[in-house]
C-alpha cells in the first residue's frame, strides 16, 4: 500500500487566523502536507510564527521570492481582503492551488480575473468557507437536498455577532476599498454561504443595511428578504450590534425543521431535526447524524480539499459555487443602495456594483439614500 502524497505548502500572512486556523489545520493532515515556507512582511511576526511552526519553514517577506524559490503545490493565504486578489492570481500563475480567507476577492470583476487566471494555470483558487464542511453540515444538505424532509418553504439565517469600537481601529477594516464591506462581506457570509448550500440556486433579494454605531464607510447591520428558485422564501441578517451574539439557521421544510444554533462553529450536536405532526416517530429517528462527529473547520475543509487535488478535480468552495456566494452579497448592497429588487445573474460588466460592494457610492451610507 502507497503512502499518501504529501503536498508542499507556504501561508501567505502569518496573523491570527493563520496560527490559529490553518496551522492547526495542516498538523491534523501532517501525513498529506508539508509546510515549507510562510511570507509576512511584518519581520517579528513571521520569526514567531516560524518558530511556533518548525525551523525547517523558510521564511519570506515577500511572495513572489517565496513562489520563485519554493514553487509550492498549495498556498494558503489569510492576509487582509485587499491583497487577496492580487495574491491569488500570482499563485496561480505560479502553478499552486491556492485556499484563501474569506472574501476571496473584493468584487465580482476581482472575482472574474481569478476565474481567467485559474483558466490559464490549470491550478484552482478555492475560498475558506469552512460552516460548509462537517458531518452535520453534510447530512443536513443531503437530507433537504435529497428530499427526504419535504420541500423546503421558509428559512432564516442570522449572523448577529458584536464588535467594539477597538475591532475597527485596525485600518483596513470597515473600509470599502479594504474590506469590500461590512458584516455582510466580513462576517455575515459565512453563513449565508452555508444557506445557500442548503437550499441551493436563489432567485430574488431585496434588502436593507444602515450603519448605525461605528464611525465605518460601509455598513454595521443589513437584512434581506430572499426568494430561492425552488421557491422558498428567507430572511438573513448580518449584524456587529449584537450583546447576545449568536449564528442560527432554520429551515421549515414540509416535514421537518432544521435549525443549526452556534457561534463561529458547529458539530453534530448544534443540528437538530423537529418532525411535522405528520411524521413517524421511526422516520425522524433516521434523521439523526451519524455517530461519527467532524465538526466544521478549516481542517475539514483542508481535507476535502486535499481529496480533489489528489484526484485532480476541482474542489468545492471553488468555481461557479463560490462566485454565487460573492453575487450574492453584491445583490444584497445593490438592493439596499438602489431601494429595488435585485435578480441573480442581473449584475454583470458594467454595473457598477460589477466592479464594487459599494456601487461607487463609497462617500455614503446606504440609509442617507433619498
Amino acid at each position: 500500500m502507497s503512502l499518501p502524497v504529501r503536498r508542499r505548502v507556504a501561508v501567505v500572512g502569518t496573523g491570527a487566523i493563520v496560527s490559529g486556523g490553518h496551522l492547526p489545520a495542516l498538523r491534523a493532515h501532517a501525513d498529506r502536507t508539508e509546510l515549507v515556507a510562510a511570507v509576512d512582511v511584518d519581520q517579528v511576526r513571521l520569526d514567531a510564527f516560524r518558530a511556533s511552526a518548525g525551523e525547517r519553514v523558510a521564511g519570506f517577506t515577500s511572495m513572489s521570492a517565496m513562489l520563485d524559490a519554493v514553487r509550492p503545490d498549495l498556498v494558503l493565504i489569510g492576509t487582509p481582503p485587499s491583497l487577496h486578489r492580487e495574491q491569488t492570481v500570482a499563485a496561480l500563475a505560479a502553478g499552486a492551488w491556492v485556499l484563501c480567507e474569506k472574501p476571496l476577492c473584493l468584487s465580482l470583476a476581482e472575482y472574474d480575473d481569478i476565474a481567467a487566471a485559474e483558466e490559464a494555470s490549470g491550478a484552482y483558487a478555492s475560498v475558506i468557507f469552512q460552516h460548509r464542511y462537517g458531518s452535520g453540515a453534510a447530512r443536513a444538505r443531503a437530507l433537504i437536498r435529497g428530499g427526504e424532509l419535504g420541500a423546503p418553504l421558509v428559512a432564516h439565517c442570522q449572523t448577529t455577532w458584536h464588535r467594539d469600537t477597538a475591532y475597527y481601529s485596525v485600518p483596513w477594516r470597515g473600509r470599502w476599498a479594504t474590506e469590500g464591506g461590512g458584516p455582510t462581506m466580513g462576517h455575515g457570509i459565512h453563513q449565508f454561504d452555508l444557506l445557500l448550500h442548503l437550499l441551493g440556486e436563489w432567485e430574488e433579494i431585496r434588502a436593507m443595511a444602515a450603519r448605525l454605531v461605528h464611525d465605518t464607510e460601509s455598513e454595521d447591520v443589513s437584512t434581506a428578504l430572499v426568494r430561492f428558485r425552488g421557491g422558498a422564501l428567507a430572511t438573513v441578517v448580518n449584524s456587529v450590534l449584537s450583546p447576545d451574539e449568536v449564528s442560527r439557521i432554520r429551515v421549515d421544510c414540509a416535514d421537518a425543521t432544521v435549525e443549526l444554533t452556534h457561534l463561529y462553529g458547529h458539530s453534530n450536536d448544534d443540528w437538530t431535526y423537529t418532525p411535522a405532526r405528520h411524521v413517524s416517530a421511526e422516520r425522524a429517528k433516521a434523521w439523526r447524524t451519524p455517530v461519527a462527529d467532524v465538526p466544521s473547520s478549516h481542517t475539514a475543509q483542508l481535507g476535502v480539499l486535499l481529496d480533489a487535488y489528489d484526484a485532480g478535480v476541482r474542489p468545492p468552495g471553488s468555481g461557479a459555487e463560490a462566485r454565487s456566494t460573492l453575487e450574492f452579497a453584491a445583490a444584497l448592497y445593490k438592493a439596499a443602495f438602489t431601494g429595488a429588487p435585485v435578480r441573480a445573474g442581473a449584475i454583470g460588466p458594467g454595473d457598477p456594483f460589477y466592479a464594487a460592494m459599494h456601487g461607487g457610492h463609497s462617500d455614503w451610507a446606504p440609509e442617507e439614500r433619498a
